[in-house]
């Protein structure tokens, strides 16, 4: 089974959601909100994709962290902050089983799970 990580209010996430019902790809959304992020699971992602591409550092709530925060990041520091503030993390993130696609571009949703 496909799942759809994200935040339901993220507007990027709605419409990733809506790309799949639209597609007829069956899914399961996992809020981190209500559902959590587990630390296993953040883990094995920065292991797969990079701390670096998961940090949403263009995100109010990373924004609003004191500049003392955002300096000089290493991946423990990174993992830290996406663990306490799951909005942190680049949304929305997409598991296919094989493998996890970051973000949403509805051209490589399609290319990976083929033409609406």
């Amino acid at each position: 089974m496909i799942t759809l990580y994200g935040i339901r209010n993220c507007d990027t996430v709605m419409k990733a959601r809506a790309w799949l019902d639209q597609a007829g790809v069956a899914h399961r959304f996992h809020d981190f909100k209500t559902d959590g992020l587990p630390p296993a699971l953040l883990g094995a992602w920065v292991q797969e994709l990079g701390w670096e591409a998961l940090l949403n550092r263009a995100g109010t709530t990373f924004r609003k962290l004191p500049e003392a925060e955002r300096a000089d990041l290493t991946e423990a520091r990174a993992v830290k902050l996406m663990l306490a503030q799951p909005s942190m993390v680049k949304r929305p993130v997409l598991d296919l089983g094989a493998r996890r696609m970051l973000g949403f571009k509805p051209e490589l949703y399609a290319a990976a799970l083929g033409p609406t």
